[in-house]
């Protein structure tokens, strides 16, 4: 698997990150690492319900067959913390798998019919005392440098809204559905038994200066991910409907990032930046 040749990508983006490396996790210690990151925040800082599989680690099936982008802190321990990561799996690989974790929330032919590379975005978690925009920039640096290396056409995966009261979250669904719902030919679907309608306020509601208001006041309120807003920044679409997760206490939408179309082509040009 990829992940036993890391991918290194330079860590010079501000004198006080110099200390921290992004990269893919290295072997079996690095994304134990990741894993037992994940459950601290997941599970013990946002109350998911532990799956029980392994004692303090967030485990799932598809863990063996993604690649782990880990941000790794060389200061706090000998060979580097982990304190940040990022799960990636390409259909190339997931083909010869269990396919993609968001096809057990959302219906994804339309994403599947597409050609080209396409890659899926998960589990991204950062150690609370790392949350800060250099950080956030090391992910980008990761994510933009395998996006180009396997020449992607296509980034999804669930993104997820923290809480389950689909009320109180309706001005940010609202605002996802009338302003950034994908295209029909991208548009994936959440599962009929797990469907949540989105369209939970009427567009009027949610003017574009309006919405905005409503939008970054519910990210402030509620934790809203800041990559959720890079993703829409470079012209990132969210599927219909949304999907209640009980186990993660969270409510997910379907994020689509096109690389390979006229907005595409100023997010692969960004990319190409960061990278």
């Amino acid at each position: 698997m990829s992940m036993r040749n890391p991918m290194a990508v330079a860590a010079d983006i501000a004198a006080e990150s110099s200390r921290l490396e992004v990269r893919l996790a290295g072997g079996a210690r690095e994304i134990d690492a990741a894993q037992a990151l994940r459950y601290r925040v997941f599970h013990e800082e946002l109350r998911a319900t532990p799956s029980g599989a392994v004692p303090g680690r967030d485990v799932d099936g598809f863990d063996a067959v993604c690649d782990h982008l880990v941000i790794l802190d060389h200061a706090a321990a000998p060979g580097g913390a982990v304190v940040g990561t990022y799960r990636l799996l390409r259909r190339s690989v997931a083909e010869r798998a269990l396919g993609f974790y968001s096809a057990t929330e959302f219906d994804i032919a339309p994403l599947l019919a597409q050609p080209g590379e396409l890659l899926e975005l998960g589990r991204s978690c950062v150690d609370p005392a790392y949350r800060t925009r250099a950080t956030m920039q090391l992910l980008w640096r990761g994510i933009s440098a395998y996006v180009l290396r396997h020449g992607v056409s296509l980034m999804f995966g669930c993104a997820s809204l923290p809480g389950t009261d689909v009320d109180a979250l309706a001005p940010a669904l609202s605002y996802l559905h009338h302003r950034h719902l994908a295209p029909p030919e991208l548009r994936a679907r959440a599962l009929p038994d797990r469907y949540v309608d989105m369209n939970r306020a009427p567009a009027s509601c949610v003017s574009h200066d309006m919405a905005a208001r409503q939008f970054e006041g519910q990210a402030a309120v509620a934790g809203l991910p800041p990559l959720l807003k890079g993703y829409l920044r470079l012209g990132g679409f969210v599927g219909e409907g949304a999907v209640v997760d009980q186990a993660f206490n969270t409510t997910d939408v379907c994020l689509i990032v096109p690389l390979d179309n006229v907005a595409g082509k100023y997010a692969r040009h960004f990319l190409q930046r960061l990278a």
